[in-house]
C-alpha cells in the first residue's frame, strides 16, 4: 500500500515553517519524531477540561481523567501485544525505566560474582545503570563485540553466555548505527542459562511490530517522545511474575495498599511502581500517538521507512568522500556516516544552514564511537512523513559539502 505522506505531514504541524529562509526538512527522528496535532490536542483539552488527579477522586473530572488514562494503559498493551495491563507501567522515559530494573531486580537478585551482559552498540542508559548497580553488588558487566559492519558478532555472545549471567541488557535496534539486533534469538539463548533478558526499545517500537509474548522478553523499555508523542513519558513492561518479586521504585502515595508508623504493605503492580501523581496530560495524550500509527499500519510504515533508508543510501554512496558507519543487513531507518577529511558537527552546521536537521556527535554511544575510532558521526533518521525529495535535498546538500572538501 502507498501511503499519501502529504496527508500525513499536513498532520504535523511543525514541520511547515522555514529555517534559516528554507522549508524545514526534519532528518533527526531517532533523536525525538514530532507530534501530529491530534497529541497537541489532546493534551490540551485535558487542561481544559479534564484536568484532575486520578485514581483517588470520587468527581467527574477525577473519574474522566482516570479513565482516559487507563484507556492508554491499555492501548500500550495492545501495541506490544503483553498479556495484561497490569504488566504496563508508566515511567519518565526509557532510561528511567531500565533504571527502575536496576534498582529493584538489580539490587534484589544480582549477587557478587554475578554477571550482567551487554553489547558494545549500547546507549549510555543501557551501560552506566549496569556499571552502577555492579560497582555496588562487586556484579561483572562483560559486553558483546560487534564486527566491523555493527552487527554483534554470534559466537562472542553465546561465549560469553554463561551459568553466572544473571541478566542480559541489549538494544532492539541502534540509536547510531540503524543495526536490528536478533532478539528472538537472544532472548531463547539467555532463558537456557536462566537470565532474565531486558530489552531497550526506543528505537525499535517506532519501526517494527513488537510482540512480547512472541519474543519472550522479561522486560521492554521505550519512551513516547519517539512514538510521535510527548516527551517525559516512558514505559516499562515486565512479566507479571517478574514484576510481583521485584521491591518497589520509590516510595509515597499510589503504590501503597496501607501505611501505618510501624509497617507499610505495597499496592498491586502495575500500581506499585507508580508512586506520586504521574504525567497524566501525556499519558492521556500518548493515546493519541497510538491511534495515530494504528490508523496507518505498522507494516505500511516499516515499509516506507525502508524504503526511504534503501533510496537514501543508494544516493549517499555515490558521494566522493562520504564514509558510512553502520552497515547491518538488517537496520531500521538510520544513516550515519562521516565526510572524509570533515568533523561531524561542521557537517551538521552547513545542512542546518540549508534547513537540514540532522543529529551530530557520539549520539550517547562513546564507547561504540571507540570501537570505530570517531569522534562522532552525522545521523540523518527518517519517519513516516519524510519524503524521496527531501532525501534527494539531503544527498545534494552532502554532495556540495563533500566536494568542497574533496576536490
Amino acid at each position: 500500500m502507498s501511503l499519501n505522506i502529504e496527508k500525513i505531514r499536513s498532520m504535523f504541524p511543525v514541520l511547515h515553517q522555514e529555517v534559516h529562509g528554507r522549508p524545514l526538512i526534519y532528518f533527526d527522528n531517532a533523536a525525538t519524531t514530532q507530534k501530529p496535532k491530534s497529541v497537541i490536542d489532546a493534551l490540551s483539552r485535558y487542561y481544559e477540561f479534564d484536568n484532575a488527579n486520578i485514581h483517588r477522586g470520587a468527581h467527574a473530572l477525577a473519574d474522566r481523567a482516570t479513565r482516559y488514562f487507563e484507556n492508554t494503559r491499555e492501548s500500550i498493551r495492545d501495541f506490544i501485544n503483553a498479556r495484561e495491563e497490569a504488566e504496563i507501567i508508566f515511567t519518565k522515559g526509557t532510561t528511567e525505566s531500565i533504571n527502575l530494573v536496576a534498582a529493584t531486580f538489580g539490587r534484589k537478585f544480582i549477587h557478587k560474582g554475578d554477571e550482567i551482559l551487554i553489547s558494545t552498540m549500547e546507549h549510555h542508559s543501557n551501560i552506566v545503570p549496569w556499571q552502577m548497580l555492579c560497582e555496588e553488588k562487586e556484579a561483572i558487566l562483560k559486553v558483546i563485540p560487534i564486527t566491523e559492519e555493527g552487527e554483534i558478532i554470534w559466537e562472542s555472545f553465546l561465549q560469553l553466555l554463561t551459568e553466572k549471567t544473571k541478566l542480559v541488557s541489549i538494544v532492539h535496534a541502534s540509536n547510531a548505527l540503524g543495526t536490528i539486533n536478533p532478539i528472538k534469538n537472544i532472548v531463547a539463548k539467555a532463558h537456557e542459562v536462566g537470565a532474565k533478558v531486558l530489552i531497550d526499545g526506543a528505537q525499535s517500537t517506532s519501526h517494527l511490530d513488537i510482540n512480547v509474548q512472541e519474543l519472550d522478553c522479561d522486560f521492554l523499555a521505550f519512551s513516547a517522545h519517539k512514538l510521535y508523542g510527548p516527551t517525559g513519558l516512558g514505559v516499562l513492561y515486565g512479566k507479571r511474575e517478574v514484576l510481583e518479586i521485584m521491591p518497589p521504585y520509590q516510595g509515597g502515595g499510589e503504590m501503597i495498599k496501607e501505611v501505618s508508623f510501624e509497617n507499610t504493605t505495597f499496592n498491586e503492580i502495575p500500581f506499585k511502581f507508580e508512586a506520586g501523581t504521574p504525567n497524566i496530560g501525556d499519558v492521556i495524550a500518548f493515546k493519541k500517538s497510538l491511534d495515530f500509527i494504528k490508523e496507518i499500519g505498522k507494516s505500511d510504515i516499516k515499509s516506507h521507512e525502508d524504503d526511504l533508508l534503501q533510496y537514501a543510501a543508494n544516493g549517499l554512496n555515490e558521494i566522493k568522500g562520504f564514509i558510512p558507519v553502520g552497515t547491518a543487513k538488517e537496520k531500521v531507518s538510520v544513516i550515519s556516516f562521516n565526510i572524509q577529511g570533515m568533523h561531524p558537527f561542521d557537517v551538521g552546521m552547513m545542512l542546518d544552514a540549508k534547513g537540514i536537521a540532522v543529529r551530530t556527535g557520539h549520539h550517547c554511544t562513546q564507547p561504540l564511537m571507540q570501537r570505530f575510532g570517531l569522534e562522532g558521526t552525522v545521523r540523518a533518521s527518517f519517519a513516516v512523513y519524510n519524503s524521496k525529495s527531501e532525501i534527494d535535498q539531503l544527498v545534494e546538500s552532502v554532495a556540495r559539502i563533500a566536494k568542497i572538501k574533496n576536490k
